[in-house]
């Protein structure tokens, strides 16, 4: 959806990233491998919101390794990059944030009725990046009878459309039933933790 308004991938994937983390300098290459996208696209669309005044270039020193001050200065100067950041200060920076937040929620709404009508579910738990927690163990939990395969497909292809990496747990009632009767830590971070709910016929059958 946001890839015809704004008439390229590479272009909206960039706007996540930054409006999602505003406090976070990446520089090009870092870019190009967080998006999996060439270098030369990135460097284009990057260069586009820059003039538009979306993002903008600050100036970062590498971590210091010399000995004395002088050393320090020289590798002051031969260590410093580029780097892009999210200028917050853009007359549009808001309405931008709320147009991402909500063509998000519409593609998670997608995303998650395509895996209810696949599955049949007995527990279905968001966690993770939908809650804002970066580096979480698990983004999605599922209990139930899943088809691996077409599971798979289905968060492959909310990936390319949401420009994040997805990580999905995936357990039978019997298992999930054996990890709580042994109070495994893994899965009581997540039914303790910042989650969203979308199904649950475990507690509520």
């Amino acid at each position: 959806m946001l890839e015809q308004l704004f008439g390229s991938t590479t272009r909206v994937n960039l706007l996540r990233l930054f409006l999602n983390n505003p406090s976070q300098p990446y520089y090009l290459r870092e870019l190009a491998r967080k998006l999996k996208t060439q270098l030369n696209s990135v460097r284009r669309e990057i260069n586009n919101l820059e003039k538009i005044g979306i993002v903008k270039t600050v100036q970062l020193v590498d971590s210091e390794t010399g000995k004395n001050k002088q050393k320090k200065k020289k590798e002051k100067i031969k260590g410093t990059k580029k780097y892009f950041l999210a200028n917050t200060d853009f007359i549009l920076y808001p309405e931008l944030k709320a147009l991402l937040l909500k063509a998000q929620l519409l593609l998670e709404r997608s995303f998650v009725g395509k895996i209810e009508v696949m599955a049949k579910v007995k527990l279905f738990i968001l966690t993770g990046v939908f809650v804002g927690v970066d580096g979480f163990a698990t983004d999605i939990l599922l209990v139930g009878t899943i088809n691996r395969k077409r599971l798979n497909k289905i968060v492959h292809d909310f990936e390319k459309e949401w420009g994040h990496s997805i990580n999905y747990t995936v357990m039978t009632q019997q298992e999930f039933k054996y990890r709580q009767d042994i109070t495994d830590r893994f899965l009581y971070d997540i039914l303790e933790g910042r989650k969203i709910t979308i199904v649950d016929k475990i507690n509520n059958p």
